[in-house]
């Protein structure tokens, strides 16, 4: 019989395991809004559409743990099940995903665990995403913790299918007919495609922007009679 005590002990344990989560979670959320609003400062351009953060429930985390045989510990559960915190950015464009990602991976307090491609390889049913599993420290009263956060970056197009590629599969139980999943792959591969024609539209706009930007700068420059030779000839070769 487990005395008041001990079973108190465990309560504050499980309780703090959790909120090293939570606070994983807040940590990241700031990091994430800093590198947004000042990548939009600085480039007059926002590179994340949404972001949404999920925090599993104790129930869902042993049932996994249960489901994949691992042994019901904190430590072995901090180990084993790292999307306990998870975090999906939603981006306009297959370049931001890496250049986020990019962004993360550099903060001094992060360390990427894990890395999965999954647009340069996508999964069999063609579905692309980056996933990161990041270590990032969370400081407590009495302790410093190392928690996980998983991260996975994906565009607009590929977010969509992925919500309704969810929704037929808990319809069906996971038991999907074999004609269904291969529409479902065909309309991951359309929705590659469209990710790169936008892609390729969004580069050819911007291009276009500095082009027009440029031009403009050395005009006013040389209506005002600044000499600046290396400027003129760049607008005399326009």
């Amino acid at each position: 019989m487990i005395d008041m005590k001990e079973l108190k002990a465990i309560r504050v344990e499980l309780t703090r395991f959790m909120m090293a989560y939570k606070f994983a979670l807040d940590e990241m959320n700031t990091k994430i809004n800093i590198l947004k609003d000042e990548f939009n400062y600085i480039h007059d351009y926002n590179p994340i559409e949404h972001v949404k953060s999920r925090l599993k429930s104790p129930e869902s985390i042993f049932k996994k743990v249960n489901r994949k045989g691992y042994d019901f510990s904190l430590p072995v559960i901090k180990e084993k099940v790292r999307d306990i915190a998870g975090i999906r950015i939603t981006c306009s464009f297959i370049s931001d995903i890496y250049e986020i990602s990019k962004m993360l991976a550099n903060q001094k307090d992060i360390r990427v665990v894990k890395y999965k491609d999954y647009i340069k390889n996508p999964k069999p049913n063609g579905y692309q995403s980056l996933h990161l599993i990041l270590e990032i420290p969370i400081f407590m009263s009495d302790r410093e913790e190392l928690t996980y956060v998983e991260v996975q970056i994906r565009t607009i197009a590929m977010d969509f299918w992925a919500s309704l590629e969810h929704k037929i599969y808990y319809k069906y139980n996971k038991e999907v007919p074999e004609h269904m999943i291969e529409e479902l792959k065909e309309t991951a591969t359309m929705a590659a495609g469209l990710d790169r024609k936008m892609e390729r539209l969004h580069k050819e706009i911007s291009e276009l922007k500095q082009a027009d930007q440029a031009e403009n700068l050395l005009l006013n420059m040389h209506k005002e009679n600044v000499n600046i030779p290396f400027l003129e000839n760049i607008l005399a070769q326009k």
